[in-house]
């Protein structure tokens, strides 16, 4: 499964229309070896055991041409979620010793929810009292992209750019990568010591769950994205409190969680 339904409001010339959006599933995969756990990547179900293959092949740990052993351990919706790889001492290379830490994620007590609605969840929550119109958001991505110059450059550039609640620019960051942008921007305000005024986050490219969970860390809780976002993205954003916004082009845009953030 590479694809998942979602329920979106869609938004064009301010008139509102909800939607069926199909997603990117974006889903955590645990990969152990000789039954010990190795590390969790993300991705989209379907083709694991290449994914597993090349992943060990560039982190020099299993550089032999014969194939390895491979079981699934644990799944869930038919998705496996934990895969174990038999590779023999021997067979074993150096990057097996530098160990990657193990990506600590909630445990999205929503996900699988796919009614755009509003879902009682535990912990605590991002808020905000703003009430944001997608006239305010258009401009703020007139400001952002006015500001890329790497991107005019050379067209290669991801940006991210955080505003406060009165819509003032704090700061843009661009890179070849859209998650180091975003830390880009974080890091900028935490030098700078504003990271309590951010309250939205303006990303160029698409949203997975870790640009979501980087906006739930610094307590930003908006976040609106010129491209898609994934199903994890949006479970993710349902369970923290941020209003997520993705496919914001000129006069529309998909909310795919927390629309009552947005008034018209």
């Amino acid at each position: 499964m590479q694809t998942i339904s979602y329920q979106g409001l869609k938004i064009i010339n301010q008139i509102q229309n909800k939607i069926e959006d199909d997603l990117v599933v974006e889903a955590p995969l645990q990969i152990n070896i000789n039954s010990k756990p190795y590390t969790v990547v993300m991705r989209t179900p379907d083709n694991d055991i290449p994914l597993i293959r090349g992943l060990l092949f560039a982190e020099d740990i299993y550089k032999s041409f014969t194939n390895f052993e491979a079981a699934i351990e644990k799944a869930e919706d038919e998705i496996p979620s934990i895969i174990n790889i038999t590779i023999s001492k021997e067979n074993l290379g150096k990057g097996y010793l530098n160990k990657r830490t193990l990506l600590s994620v909630s445990s999205c007590g929503i996900c699988g929810k796919k009614e755009l609605k509003d879902i009682e969840v535990n912990g605590n929550k991002l808020n905000t009292a703003t009430r944001l119109t997608s006239t305010v958001i258009h401009k703020m991505f007139l400001e952002m992209n006015s500001f890329q110059e790497t991107f005019k450059k050379s067209g290669g550039s991801h940006a991210a750019a955080v505003f406060n609640k009165q819509n003032k620019l704090l700061t843009i960051k661009e890179d070849i990568g859209r998650h180091n942008a975003v830390d880009k921007t974080i890091g900028d305000l935490l030098i700078e010591n504003t990271l309590k005024s951010a309250n939205y986050l303006l990303v160029s490219g698409r949203v997975s769950y870790e640009i979501v969970s980087k906006a739930f860390i610094a307590k930003i809780p908006i976040i609106i994205a010129v491209s898609g976002c994934s199903s994890l993205a949006v479970d993710f954003a349902k369970e923290f409190g941020i209003c997520l916004i993705g496919f914001t082009r000129e006069n529309k845009m998909t909310i795919y969680a927390n629309p009552s953030y947005i008034k018209q």
